[in-house]
């Protein structure tokens, strides 16, 4: 299931979160951004209960953009303990993004 995270839910659903979240930080007039999605919705059905994953519309949600410092879309982080343990950016296969992931989860 992928989760839409937004300035008012973010503190609940994603810093104090239990599992890690994947936070992909898009925009809808992002062709990089669209590409990347279904190998988003892919990542949230294979890690289903070991990592939360969602969105976040840096155009709707400026303050959090701003406060992530998210300079280029797609910018993914992976947030663990309600902290930043891994950024990655732009697009990339399937099996590279695996790799970032399970980097972070063992």
């Amino acid at each position: 299931m992928e989760y839409r995270f937004t300035t008012d839910n973010f503190d609940e659903e994603v810093l104090q979160a239990k599992l890690p979240v994947l936070v992909d930080f898009y925009a809808d007039w992002c062709g990089p951004c669209k590409m990347m999605a279904p190998i988003v919705e892919q990542i949230a059905e294979e890690y289903d209960g070991k990592l939360k994953v969602g969105k976040c519309n840096t155009d709707n949600n400026m303050a959090l953009a701003q406060k992530y410092r998210i300079a280029s879309i797609p910018t993914f982080m992976i947030f663990r303990d309600g902290e930043v343990v891994k950024t990655f950016i732009g697009g990339r296969s399937a099996d590279d993004f695996c790799d970032e992931i399970d980097s972070v989860l063992g």
